[in-house]
């Protein structure tokens, strides 16, 4: 008797499923068709059997790539945790030797926790070389949807945005810490809210315009002069540089910064609050034994601790 998985999988190739997961992945129908070293006349042929097979357009081209569709984040969130569950059974996956493996392991995170976790985690394993660690750009708003479409393996973000389908644990907690080039500004340690604010500084922020520094200084009627704002703190290390100037930033990343570019690191001379960083993953990897190596390695290299200047 031919049960229900028969009858629907006749009707679709699951190879077509591969073809949409990396289609999904990197937002290219050549770079997918590399990755998956097949033509792109193959991938585009598979896209349009799949764009039949589920009724969609699925994916539609814009400036930054080919974006899926609401019908195609539908299916991702059940595809890919399909397809890694397939993989684990077809390979017998029970258990990981690093030592012996092959492996990328794409995490999402934000510059700061990229400066302060990624040198951790390639410096344990750099003698290993099938095993590679690869940063991508995200922020607690996006690593669920990284996740649901494979981009990453792993989240590590403050207060991450997830859902029922998604599993978070803390990692450390971490504050902020005040930054800036001795040999531009020769500053006593620790700053004094008078020489913090009777210097300029470098802003990080989304919008450029202001930080949480701004609200907490603005509550006590205080403002501070504000030279010049970049997206990234690893933009405000190199600005850092070339002016006299202070940053402030997660206290994690400020020793990181002072290590590399040699900065003064100073607690700043305001209350700011802690917060707590967290790893996030789809709970369909929660057995996979590659993904519990993982989590377990980044636990190792953050070790729980609390950050403060």
């Amino acid at each position: 008797m031919i049960n229900i998985y028969e009858t629907e999988f006749r009707r679709a190739d699951l190879n077509l499923l591969v073809v949409f997961s990396a289609v999904l992945r990197e937002k290219s129908v050549s770079r997918a068709a590399q990755e998956l070293r097949l033509s792109q006349a193959a991938v585009s042929a598979a896209l349009g059997r799949l764009r039949k097979l589920f009724g969609d357009v699925l994916f539609v081209r814009t400036g930054t790539g080919m974006e899926p569709t609401p019908r195609a984040m539908e299916i991702a969130r059940q595809v890919e945790p399909a397809l890694h569950a397939l993989h684990g059974a077809i390979t017998g996956a029970a258990e990981f030797a690093p030592d012996r493996a092959d492996r990328t392991f794409p995490l999402g995170m934000s510059d700061d926790i990229e400066a302060h976790l990624m040198p951790r985690l390639v410096g344990r394993w750099r003698e290993h070389s099938g095993l590679r660690f690869v940063a991508r750009q995200a922020n607690r708003t996006v690593v669920a949807d990284m996740l649901d479409r494979g981009e990453i393996d792993l989240g590590v973000a403050v207060a991450p945005v997830v859902t029922a389908d998604h599993r978070q644990e803390a990692l450390f907690t971490s504050g902020y810490a005040c930054v800036f080039d001795p040999a531009r500004l020769e500053l006593r340690l620790p700053l004094t809210r008078e020489d913090y604010l009777a210097h300029p500084h470098v802003l990080v922020s989304r919008d450029g315009r202001r930080g949480i520094v701004d609200d907490l200084l603005e509550a006590q009627g205080l403002t501070r002069r504000v030279i010049t704002a970049t997206t990234h703190f690893a933009g405000a290390v190199v600005m850092l540089k070339s002016v006299p100037a202070i940053a402030t930033v997660p206290s994690h990343a400020a020793a990181a910064f002072a290590h590399t570019a040699g900065l003064a690191v100073s607690p700043p001379p305001i209350a700011m609050p802690d917060y707590v960083v967290s790893m996030v993953w789809h709970s369909a990897l929660a057995d996979d034994a590659a993904h519990a190596w993982l989590r377990q390695t980044v636990r190792e290299c953050v070790d729980g601790s609390t950050y403060r200047p």
